[in-house]
């Protein structure tokens, strides 16, 4: 895959991976990422990954464009040679249906198949955050089964709750916090995937894995009560280890 470096606009610098969004692009994001993170590198502001590119944000007063340019090169090749990370797989439970997920249905008729199958179809299978953002916390997951894909909404709800998972179109997604939404709702995950207090804010991170799994309500409500004391631990295990 070729590399191409270039100047995005007079305060930025944007490394592009190619055009395609798949998980070995992303994979190769991520182990740069982590390597050009390490470097702390005096005059970075930023460093923000889409699916196929990352634009890293500097003081022009601090670092110029040039040795920045030199710098990243450098990077990539010491990430070439280096080991990447095992990605985590965090288990995300949810209660599927009922009033916190009212499109579970129509989800199952648009596809031509059963509730039950859709909830299947949903959970046990391995995501990809491929970033977070829209809102803080919010994670966008690659990988849905297209047996199970839905049309956004044509008048997006008002506001949905901070837990909702939802489908718009081939992707699926959990809202860290209500806000408006155009998506499929299904279901809702007890857990606080934002936390603002927390020195790691963000439950998730690009680069690792989600996988759902349902929950009854007696069960949604005792771990929602734990989450919220924090006394909840997320299950995870390492991509390619038997969960």
């Amino acid at each position: 895959m070729s590399v191409e470096i270039v100047p995005l606009g007079d305060s930025a610098i944007r490394v592009s991976f190619g055009n395609e969004i798949d998980e070995s692009t992303h994979h190769q994001i991520t182990h740069f990422l982590h390597n050009f993170r390490r470097q702390k590198i005096d005059g970075v502001i930023e460093s923000v990954p889409t699916y196929t590119s990352i634009a890293i944000f500097y003081d022009p007063t601090k670092i110029r464009y040039s040795l920045l340019e030199k710098m990243v090169y450098s990077v990539m090749i010491s990430a070439k040679e280096s080991k990447p990370q095992s990605p985590i797989v965090y288990r995300i439970p949810v209660y599927y249906g009922g009033e916190t997920g009212p499109d579970l249905r129509f989800v199952a008729e648009h596809n031509h198949i059963s509730e039950e199958e859709v909830i299947d179809l949903h959970s046990n299978k391995e995501y990809l955050v491929h970033m977070i953002g829209f809102v803080p916390g919010f994670p966008y997951l690659g990988g849905l089964n297209k047996k199970i894909s839905a049309p956004r909404l044509e008048i997006p709800r008002a506001k949905i709750a901070a837990g909702s998972v939802g489908i718009g179109g081939d992707q699926t997604g959990i809202y860290p916090a209500e806000v408006p939404s155009g998506w499929r709702i299904m279901g809702i995950t007890p857990l606080t995937l934002f936390d603002i207090e927390d020195d790691k804010p963000s439950l998730l991170s690009a680069g690792n894995y989600v996988s759902f799994f349902p929950v009854e309500y007696e069960e949604f409500l005792v771990i929602k009560e734990l989450a919220v004391s924090k006394k909840y631990e997320v299950l995870t295990y390492k991509k390619g280890e038997s969960n």
